[in-house]
């Protein structure tokens, strides 16, 4: 663990855990939750799976199938939070973001990268969140033309570790990610 009165390096090891989570299936930051608020105004919480993380922009991506609610919800409000809790090092990271969604031929890089198996991800028939009359009564047929990147922008990042003395501190894309402690 790096120092812990050093909040530069307290984002650095919170970065470190989510850019692991995009390369190591097993990691638990691999899988955050994402919450957005429906057009009627109900919060919505779903697990994701991480794809693409850059300290340096700023920026988390996950894929997703452009027919969702979580779209919906995204196009009547761009934002989201996103929730990671890695229980190894006792830390929770929540992240508010600006949402972009990105589809057509900007994503084509990104679709080329997903793996054929999981190209049925995006396209299930009815669309996803439409009741159906039987547990099984869908098709999962790969469409491209259904696939979407969600890109996170992040705009504030709060990070709090659990032990025996806890430490939590708030970062802004506005202040340079410069950061402050808080009581936790």
């Amino acid at each position: 663990m790096s120092d812990p009165n050093d909040l530069a390096a307290f984002l650095a090891d919170a970065w470190q855990h989510v850019t692991r989570g995009v390369a190591d299936s097993r990691s638990p930051a691999r899988y955050p939750t994402f919450a957005t608020v429906s057009p009627q105004g109900k919060p919505e919480a779903r697990t994701v799976a991480l794809r693409a993380a850059s300290p340096s922009k700023g920026t988390l991506d996950v894929h997703t199938d452009i027919e969702t609610p979580k779209v919906t919800a995204l196009r009547h409000a761009p934002q989201a939070a996103l929730h990671f809790w890695v229980p190894r090092a006792d830390l929770q990271i929540r992240f508010s973001a600006d949402v972009a969604i990105l589809s057509g031929a900007e994503v084509e890089d990104q679709w080329a990268k997903v793996p054929p198996g999981s190209r049925v991800s995006y396209g299930t028939q009815p669309v996803p969140g439409t009741p159906i009359p039987q547990v099984h009564a869908y098709q999962k047929p790969a469409d491209r033309s259904r696939f979407a990147v969600l890109r996170c922008t992040l705009t504030e990042i709060d990070l709090v570790q659990l032990g025996s003395k806890h430490r939590r501190a708030a970062f802004t894309r506005e202040d340079g990610w410069h950061g402050v402690w808080l009581a936790p």
